[in-house]
């Protein structure tokens, strides 16, 4: 698969990323999905409302949740739209723009998973994942088309 995009949705994912610093940020990717890859049609910039609730031991410095009210208001939005969630998107703040095993252990199947690594609050990489049958991530190409 191929998740393509263009460079104004790519910059509102890093601008994003950069303007969580230095806690994750979150978002969904909505678009279409055909024999060629996954097309971004939106990005959508989400709360982070990860809570202490979760896990007293971690922050939103280390990890993202998307509420669930917040995920089922986006899927009936893209569905009203034709359109389909194709991925999820977060930071990695002072960390590479791999996954970590949290983020492989909460992933989907169907699901791109893009990772801006943002240091000393500069987007500085990204990389897209998906996984695998054997639930283990692969990288993702991605293609940034002009507008």
């Amino acid at each position: 698969m191929v998740l393509k995009l263009n460079a104004q949705q790519l910059q509102t994912i890093v601008t994003h990323a950069q303007g969580t610093y230095p806690q994750e940020c979150c978002g969904l990717l909505l678009g279409t999905i055909d024999p060629t890859g996954k097309t971004v049609v939106e990005v959508k910039p989400i709360e982070n409302t990860w809570s202490a609730d979760e896990d007293a031991t971690l922050t939103k410095t280390r990890r993202y949740s998307i509420a669930p009210k917040a995920m089922l208001a986006t899927m009936r939005e893209a569905r009203d739209r034709n359109l389909t969630l194709i991925g999820i998107y977060h930071s990695h703040p002072d960390h590479p723009a791999q996954p970590s095993e949290c983020d492989r252990q909460l992933a989907w199947q169907e699901y791109s998973y893009a990772i801006v690594s943002v240091q000393q609050g500069r987007a500085i990489d990204w990389q897209s994942w998906i996984l695998d049958e054997a639930h283990q991530f692969q990288p993702e190409k991605i293609l940034t088309m002009r507008m």
